[in-house]
């Protein structure tokens, strides 16, 4: 049975809770707002399946993609409403033109982050665009067994951890789904989300929410929030309480700081992310306005590619890497991040900034040290 004794060996993805035959595994919400695993017991026959699907025990073999290619949508509308160049818009209308739905993560109701499926092209623009937060999976991995099995199409797009997941989930390869895992730098915890919104505004008031809003440009990516009376806030990324927050590896799922799907460990069809350092790399590429490298790690994924009239515009894996680290790199955890959740159980979502003061002070006083070490050892060398 599916038993948690240290928190990093849980990636969240509940494909424990999904596919217990007894339905005697619940998730339960810790004091940092992540969910793990729950067994009941009294209700386990210790069939071991849940240990079986679970992609921290099982892990996939490090791959390298097929190939790696640099997308911009043609409609622009749909590009500057994307997170980077729109690649997803793009295949995940194809999916549905045949038939298919696309699952993916949208906000609730109360602005939560959850996992959902459409079959409608309108809909499109619920799933688009980053969210910064670990989505509630739901029983998004029975949905899409259920489709499958009944020969639709399914495209599921999530994290490396969550793409791992359904394919442990689903113990066979259907010909008709494809998975997409974004480069992701680390979940943050949907507690600190919630007590920032309220921090901001009641969640009743608000009319939309972008976390990488570009109308101060791709690069410098701002967070937006509009409230229903038209009232707006525009923060550039790095003036934003909860972007900094994130960005600081703060408030991370602790597993994430050793994540098991890096390198290509999803298993997925497509890895998609922002193509960064473009402007460095292929300069005439680069206009500002959002741009994708895509990862095509199957052959599978490959043939959708091509299917979609997609023009590839090759591009290197080292020259992707270099600026893209999360590729292959967990977020590394120092030692004030700890502090964070003493800080946030006292100070609300102001620990973030009462935190990056701490770490301000430490580089001066590392940054003192160095200096005197120098300054003897050239004194007394």
């Amino acid at each position: 049975m599916i038993e948690i004794l240290h928190k990093e060996d849980c990636c969240g993805c509940e494909a424990c809770r999904q596919c217990c035959p007894h339905k005697c595994i619940s998730m339960k919400k810790d004091e940092e707002g992540f969910l793990y695993p729950i067994t009941d017991k009294t209700k386990c026959v210790e069939c071991g399946l849940c240990e079986r699907v679970c992609p921290v025990l099982n892990p996939y073999d490090e791959h390298l993609p097929i190939s790696i290619s640099a997308f911009t949508h043609s409609d622009e509308s749909i590009r500057m409403n994307s997170s980077s160049g729109g690649f997803f818009t793009k295949i995940a209308a194809a999916i549905i033109e045949q038939g298919g739905v696309v699952f993916g993560v949208c906000f609730d109701d109360e602005w939560r982050v959850v996992h959902t499926y459409i079959d409608k092209k309108e809909k499109l623009s619920l799933l688009q665009g980053s969210k910064y937060v670990q989505s509630s999976i739901g029983d998004s991995y029975i949905n899409a067994k259920r489709f499958l099995q009944d020969g639709v199409p399914v495209l599921f797009t999530g994290t490396s951890c969550q793409i791992a997941g359904l394919k442990r989930f689903l113990r066979k390869d259907y010909d008709l789904l494809y998975t997409m895992d974004v480069i992701c730098h680390g979940v943050p915890s949907p507690l600190v989300w919630k007590d920032y919104l309220h921090s901001i505004l009641s969640v009743s008031d608000i009319e939309s929410i972008s976390f990488r809003n570009k109308s101060t440009g791709w690069k410098n990516f701002s967070f937006a929030i509009r409230g229903k009376d038209n009232s707006i806030l525009v923060e550039p990324f790095t003036r934003n309480l909860f972007m900094k927050g994130f960005l600081n590896n703060f408030f991370l799922r602790p597993s994430c700081y050793n994540c098991p799907s890096k390198k290509g460990k999803a298993n997925s069809d497509f890895t998609v992310g922002d193509f960064w350092g473009v402007d460095k790399k292929h300069p005439e590429l680069d206009d500002d306005k959002g741009i994708s490298v895509v990862l095509i790690n199957t052959t599978k994924g490959d043939v959708l590619y091509k299917s979609c009239g997609i023009e590839k515009k090759q591009v290197s894996y080292s020259d992707v890497v270099e600026h893209n680290r999360a590729m292959v790199a967990s977020p590394y955890k120092e030692w004030y991040n700890t502090l964070f959740w003493y800080g946030f159980a006292n100070k609300g979502v102001e620990a973030i900034d009462w935190l990056l003061n701490i770490k301000y002070k430490a580089s001066k006083l590392k940054r003192l040290y160095y200096k005197i070490v120098v300054f003897y050892l050239r004194k007394f060398r």
